[in-house]
């Protein structure tokens, strides 16, 4: 009697009956939300690990949020106050689909423009806060976000309130043409008025902001602080190369890069900022 069988010659398999019916087997399919790929080292990164911050574990790049999100992450619980809800835009040039597209918008974000402003306590500093959103039309500025600006500026000048302003934008909002442009302006001239008055006005530059906002009031801060590797710029890349006809640096616009050419104070993770938010407001005499 052997004390091993004999292997068969060939490996036995089940016949696909599907290739006899012409029926194709439906491939598993991956849900979008499951992975997200980081913009800057590309690559592709479990949703859960990103955490609710949301930055890359490898490259430490701080992913676009929410502006409800940054203020779940920044903010004591239950301290913000939201202030100039319910402005709309009167849409001065009647441009076609510009309603439309505020709609859908708001739909998708859940916030009346692209801007949240408010009153809140960060680590127990009081402080006037805006947070503006690049989900809703690529935060660009337009007549309501320079008012709700303005206005968050002119309360902390009354009560005597250091703010803090997240920035993300694309510009001015073309939509609204000129008026957008003259929010520069506005809003410059309300930063004046509350630095005039003493106090604190520290921004945080996230991705990406350019155009018209980095060009006023983004930059006005008397403390500068970037996310890493935020793009920060006026205008694009590609039209500044063809302007001057010359290469520029790789990181050129990125947040690395303007802290070594002085245009920023420091660059910090998001996990970090309040700690360092009020730490700063505290230090430059907090709420007066």
């Amino acid at each position: 009697m052997p004390l091993f069988n004999k292997k068969d010659k060939y490996i036995r398999i089940t016949p696909n009956n599907s290739l006899k019916t012409g029926v194709k087997r439906e491939m598993p399919e991956v849900p979008d939300e499951l992975f997200a790929k980081c913009p800057a080292c590309k690559h592709m990164i479990y949703q859960k690990d990103l955490g609710t911050a949301k930055i890359c574990p490898s490259c430490s790049y701080n992913f676009r949020i929410s502006a409800k999100e940054r203020l779940a992450i920044t903010v004591d619980e239950g301290s913000f106050e939201e202030l100039f809800t319910g402005l709309e835009t009167t849409d001065p040039l009647h441009f076609p689909g510009y309603q439309e597209k505020l709609a859908a918008a708001r739909e998708k974000t859940g916030l009346d423009e692209a801007v949240l402003t408010g009153l809140a306590t960060i680590k127990g500093q009081k402080v006037a806060l805006g947070i503006m959103d690049s989900n809703f039309i690529m935060a660009s500025m337009g007549t309501v976000v320079g008012e709700k600006i303005t206005r968050l500026f002119e309360l902390a000048t009354a009560q005597e309130l250091p703010v803090v302003l997240f920035t993300a934008s694309g510009g001015a909002r073309m939509q609204e043409g000129i008026m957008s442009l003259m929010q520069m302006a506005k809003i410059s001239a309300a930063v004046k008025r509350h630095s005039n008055a003493g106090l604190f006005y520290l921004t945080i530059l996230t991705d990406p902001t350019t155009g018209g906002v980095t060009a006023s009031f983004a930059m006005e801060g008397d403390i500068i602080i970037a996310e890493p590797q935020a793009l920060v710029g006026f205008a694009g890349r590609r039209v500044i190369e063809n302007t001057v006809r010359e290469q520029l640096p790789d990181n050129f616009q990125k947040a690395e890069f303007l802290l070594e050419h002085g245009f920023v104070d420091t660059i910090i993770n998001r996990t970090e900022l309040p700690e360092m938010i009020a730490t700063l407001v505290a230090l430059h005499g907090g709420e007066r």
